[in-house]
């Protein structure tokens, strides 16, 4: 369109967008797109919401999106905007920054002072982002522009290696990857040199397998020396040459020391964390390739809806932080005005009630949304929940439907997402899926005794207890107690209500009455 968005995507390619990655984490995607919509202000609402839009969204309030939605904000700057973008994200960084210049001294030539203001900010902030990945001129030429960098550890019987991108000249960040099949001396207690050995088998097997998928850059800078036969094949797999350098100087020995350094971090959080809840945390975030700076702030929402035959429709939400399901934190709501059994506008009633005000506080920065949004019930669920989310100008790949597999039997579940990548089946003896199981299981059960808990109340009159002004739910509990439930509320004289603490006369009489 005139206007185009910008998006985190994972799946197929479709030749009528632009494309650019990879990146290698989530983590890494994330940080450019918001260092994007600080700079350039693009948009990264949906078509739909686009087309659809009257005023200004959320995101214009706050500076991070010029509004193209609107007249006001439909100018011939923003197509220049997204050329800067696309160059930016091209590795053009000097380009970007002298046509950036040029820009503002026209506009300030041209007395048109604001204009040229908001390109100043724009430069102030792409090159506080540039001093942080920094590298020296001299050696950001030719070579230096695509770089992988990797660096493998082994101990404890577990393998790690980590993977830096260098791309146009700017260092993406990092990720690391835990080889699962580490050759069996890695379990033994090694000597150097046997640790050694055992570090470069895992790192030529890691490179043998990884390219088989990724894109191969000219220059791979790694912490052992791997095997002279390796680069060649590569290079023949590339179609161009790659040079494999194991003892790098100057920058590029900079990013391989914070690479191996990332690669002892990860490892010795993988070993504290074996065998504890934060190790079933790390699986489904790892499963699920989510971005998480802090994996024991981890927060996952499930949503459930419940109904009982021919009485209200209610949507539960549960929430697991920290490693463990918050019960003080689990919400009930009733959804009103929906059609008995339609669950799909209960879900999107619950989603909008929760999240139009999560949205504005998270943009505040008082609020957090969680990590991960699951909802029960496969892509019909995951399209509604979408819609929402769209709507309210919030990230798409934070949702996940889980979808019976075949047969309903446990183990064969797979999530669904909104944001267009494939499913993940969750294999039954995986740590990832028993989290999942247990996250929506509790969903299930707090809707369930939610469900309970009301229709009793119907029944027997509770909640006409509730209604009684003065009886809060300390004195409530306390005459429920006493009296062993409502029913013996209800059969209690007035002389007997007044017995209990804090109970006065009048108040025994207005319960008295309440219940007769």
């Amino acid at each position: 369109g005139d206007f185009p968005r910008m998006a985190y995507y994972r799946g197929a390619v479709d030749k009528r967008h632009q494309y650019f990655g990879p990146f290698p984490s989530a983590w890494a995607v994330k940080e450019s797109i918001q260092l994007m919509q600080k700079v350039f202000k693009l948009r990264t609402c949906e078509d739909s919401v686009f087309n659809n839009r009257s005023r200004p969204g959320r995101r214009h309030q706050i500076k991070r999106c010029s509004a193209p939605c609107v007249p006001m904000g439909q100018t011939p700057e923003y197509a220049r905007d997204v050329e800067s973008a696309e160059r930016f994200l091209r590795g053009e960084t000097d380009e970007v920054m002298a046509s950036l210049q040029a820009q503002m001294m026209a506009y300030a030539e041209a007395q048109r002072y604001e204009l040229a203001a908001e390109v100043r900010n724009q430069i102030q902030a792409l090159s506080k982002v540039l001093q942080q990945q920094v590298i020296e001129e001299s050696s950001a030429t030719g070579r230096d522009r695509d770089v992988d960098i990797l660096a493998v550890r082994v101990q404890g019987g577990k393998a790690c290696v980590n993977l830096a991108m260098v791309r146009g000249g700017r260092h993406l960040g990092d990720r690391a990857f835990f080889p699962r099949h580490v050759d069996d001396a890695t379990a033994l207690q090694l000597d150097d040199e046997e640790r050694l050995s055992a570090e470069r088998q895992v790192l030529e097997a890691f490179m043998a397998q990884h390219y088989l998928a990724s894109p191969v850059p000219g220059l791979i800078v790694v912490s052992e020396p791997v095997d002279a036969g390796l680069g060649e094949v590569l290079g023949a797999q590339a179609g161009s040459r790659v040079t494999v350098q194991a003892q790098p100087r100057g920058q590029r020995r900079i990013w391989l020391e914070m690479c191996v350094k990332g690669a002892e971090l990860a490892l010795a959080r993988l070993l504290a964390e074996e065998g504890s809840q934060q190790a079933r945390t790390r699986a489904l975030v790892d499963a699920l390739d989510l971005s998480v700076p802090e994996i024991d702030k981890f927060r996952v929402e499930c949503f459930d809806i419940s109904h009982t035959a021919g009485e209200a429709t209610m949507a539960s939400c549960v929430v697991f932080e920290g490693h463990q399901m918050q019960s003080s934190q689990y919400r009930r709501y009733n959804i009103e005005g929906v059609v008995g059994g339609d669950d799909y506008a209960a879900m999107r009633q619950v989603l909008t009630r929760r999240y139009s005000k999560l949205a504005e506080a998270a943009q505040l920065g008082t609020g957090r949304l969680p990590d991960l949004v699951l909802v029960d019930g496969g892509r019909g669920q995951v399209s509604m929940a979408r819609e929402v989310f769209e709507e309210l100008g919030l990230d798409l790949s934070l949702i996940a439907g889980v979808e019976k597999g075949e047969g309903r039997k446990v183990g064969l579940e797979e999530l669904v997402f909104a944001d267009g990548r494939e499913k993940v089946y969750l294999g039954r003896d995986s740590a990832a899926l028993m989290l999942i199981a247990q996250i929506r299981d509790e969903a299930h059960r707090f809707a369930i005794t939610g469900m309970r808990a009301r229709r009793a109340a119907t029944r027997t009159g509770g909640s006409r207890l509730e209604e009684v002004p003065g009886v809060g739910p300390k004195k409530r509990s306390q005459l429920l107690q006493r009296f062993g439930g409502v029913r013996g509320v209800a059969g209690a004289s007035v002389d007997e209500l007044c017995s209990v603490k804090g109970i006065s006369r009048e108040l025994a009489e207005d319960i008295y009455r309440a219940l007769h």
